[in-house]
């Protein structure tokens, strides 16, 4: 069923986040039918979307979580997400964080680094719980994407090369506080290529094998996720063959997948919102500014990410000529854009815009810079949209704030 944006702006006022349940739960499906033939987990990465709401809605259908910090673990604990489907993910943990963890039972932590490795088992023996531990290896494969979100060659900060990982593999087996349960890589995000991961399942299952020959014994196969989307011509990476290439990789193995999609699942079954205020034009550059702004969508200022832009007014043919303009907010940077050179009618103030593919990192990435509340979120499924947040206002800002001004 179509959404009605018209009617949810006119209701909730904008900027306003839009998710379609639906395209999530199917995007979900799909994925997880991927895998039928093997046992599998399907992580939620809560970085994507932290909405309880969204999160909820996966572990229904079965998903745990892939949470990067203590208050993502506790949102998921929150959403109704067990705590032996969560891990631990993310290079700096505190030992709060580790200690908290612990005590909720979570499946598992991914160690970064020895450094961590040695946190992680003081911080268990301290508490007398041995801790579940996997390690994030670095195969050192181009992921071929974004270099902001690359995250599996030695220059990036991420994970642990092959040796080194089998050198902690050792002593976690050797240690009374440490239970070497699984291993985990994740190359980088938005993922477009099905080679580089291939090549990257290959290497790491070689590691799960030499582990093995000398009686460490994995249980759980963590491929990370970052499968591409369409934001605009690109050509995603089909996830049967996803799941094909991974399975052929440890055959022989007796393990459980555990995969951690996040864009994939909520990117494209997500739009923000945005009305015109006024354009401008300075006889060079045409400008149509809007009440979004980079405090709302960060990601093209922050990745010259590219975001469709469907403009909403049913007399756009009637208006006139469409001319390249740039899609402005109005933060006081002049990196504050969310889209630049698209072909758009004459506007007035008022009309209404949908920024898509806004799903993901969209929210979650949100500020209040230059004081501007987050919008509101709400989300429709089987034809019913409600409310999943409430937009903010200045005394939310300020709460924590006003308390300690001086009499």
């Amino acid at each position: 069923m179509p959404i009605d944006f018209h009617a949810l702006a006119e209701k909730y006022g904008t900027p306003l986040y839009v998710y379609d349940f639906d395209q999530m739960r199917e995007n979900y499906r799909r994925l997880k039918e991927a895998f039928a033939g093997s046992k599998s987990l399907i992580a939620y990465a809560v970085k994507a979307n932290s909405n309880l709401s969204v999160i909820s809605l996966f572990g229904k259908l079965g998903a745990g979580a892939d949470c990067v910090s203590l208050g993502e673990i506790l949102r998921a604990r929150t959403a109704g997400i067990e705590p032996y489907r969560i891990i631990f993910s993310g290079v700096g943990k505190r030992d709060d964080e580790i200690e908290a963890a612990l005590k909720e039972g979570i499946l598992m932590i991914n160690l970064e680094s020895e450094a961590e490795m040695h946190r992680v088992e003081e911080v268990a023996q301290r508490l007398g719980q041995e801790a579940r531990i996997s390690i994030r290896v670095n195969p050192n494969v181009d992921p071929q994407t974004h270099p902001y979100i690359s995250t599996g060659l030695h220059e990036n900060k991420f994970g642990v090369e092959i040796d080194r990982a089998k050198r902690m593999y050792i002593y976690a087996k050797n240690s009374d506080w440490l239970d070497p349960v699984g291993i985990h890589f994740h190359i980088g995000s938005q993922l477009t290529e099905l080679e580089p991961i291939k090549e990257a399942a290959s290497i790491v299952a070689d590691l799960v094998r030499s582990l093995a020959a000398i009686g460490i014994e994995i249980r759980f196969f963590d491929v990370g996720g970052g499968l591409g989307v369409v934001y605009r011509d690109e050509t995603p990476i089909d996830v049967e063959e996803y799941a094909k290439v991974i399975t052929e990789s440890i055959k022989g193995l007796d393990l459980t997948i555990i995969c951690e999609p996040g864009r994939y699942l909520t990117a494209n079954a997500g739009w923000l919102l945005t009305r015109v205020l006024y354009e401008k034009n300075n006889g060079a550059k045409r400008f149509v500014i809007v009440d979004a702004a980079m405090n709302d969508l960060m990601r093209p200022t922050l990745y010259q990410a590219y975001h469709g832009v469907e403009y909403l007014e049913p007399d756009a043919k009637e208006r006139g000529e469409a001319t390249p303009a740039d899609l402005v907010g109005p933060i006081c940077e002049s990196g504050d854009w969310l889209a630049k050179e698209r072909l758009l009618p004459p506007t007035r103030s008022g009309d209404l815009l949908a920024i898509r593919s806004a799903g993901a990192y969209g929210f979650t990435m949100a500020s209040n810079y230059n004081t501007r509340g987050r919008p509101a979120e709400v989300a429709c499924e089987q034809g019913q949209c409600r409310l999943i947040r409430d937009r903010e206002n200045f005394e939310d800002q300020i709460r924590l704030e006003k308390g300690h001004l001086e009499a």
